[in-house]
């Protein structure tokens, strides 16, 4: 079986619906099979890594992106939700300095595959959420930058105005700011 891929507002960024196998003890769900993920849009090398935060509510983590070393990433709240947001950073891009939102959440297991040369983050809207995602590159603090996650002039709609951030995170720079470092990929 294929992976059912869900358009998004960037033509390369994907949701993924996964199969839920329900009985009366609860369910099941395959979240990853190597063979099936191959080829995705923007993929640029097989999964290297694997993560996972637990974070309460109203933490927000990001916008993270690695240039040079990219990563693609696959996004999945396992249990609670979060408003998961990206941000095209490529320069040259006909998409640059835009974003989109998309609530993740357990109750629906979907994945969200980012490819490389999209800042990434999350607002945790439950309690408190688990979220895993795979990556194509190893972390590497070098290559690693961060958006600011309230750059005015991005606009993003975040829902809540006062999220919990770490130092990393509050010194975030804005886009104008990484593009003039020439921090920010460029579309080959």
């Amino acid at each position: 079986m294929t992976l059912q891929l869900i358009d998004t507002a960037f033509h390369d960024v994907k949701l993924i619906a996964l199969r839920v196998f329900p009985d009366e003890r609860g369910h099941f769900v395959e979240s990853f099979r190597e063979r099936k993920y191959q080829g995705l849009p923007g993929q640029n090398g097989p999964f290297v890594q694997d993560n996972f935060s637990q974070s309460k509510r109203d933490v927000l983590r990001g916008l993270h992106f690695q240039n040079p070393g990219g990563q693609g990433k696959l996004v999945r709240a396992v249990q609670g939700s979060v408003y998961d947001v990206t941000v095209d950073v490529r320069a040259g891009s006909p998409t640059f300095g835009q974003w989109q939102a998309l609530v993740l959440s357990g109750d629906e297991p979907r994945q969200l595959w980012i490819p490389p040369g999209y800042a990434h983050g999350f607002l945790v809207l439950s309690e408190q959420a688990l979220v895993e995602y795979k990556c194509t590159a190893y972390y590497a603090p070098q290559s690693e930058a961060c958006l600011r996650w309230n750059d005015p002039n991005l606009g993003i709609d975040w829902p809540c105005d006062a999220p919990l951030l770490s130092d990393k995170d509050r010194g975030g720079k804005t886009l104008k700011e990484l593009l003039e470092a020439g921090r920010c990929p460029t579309v080959a």
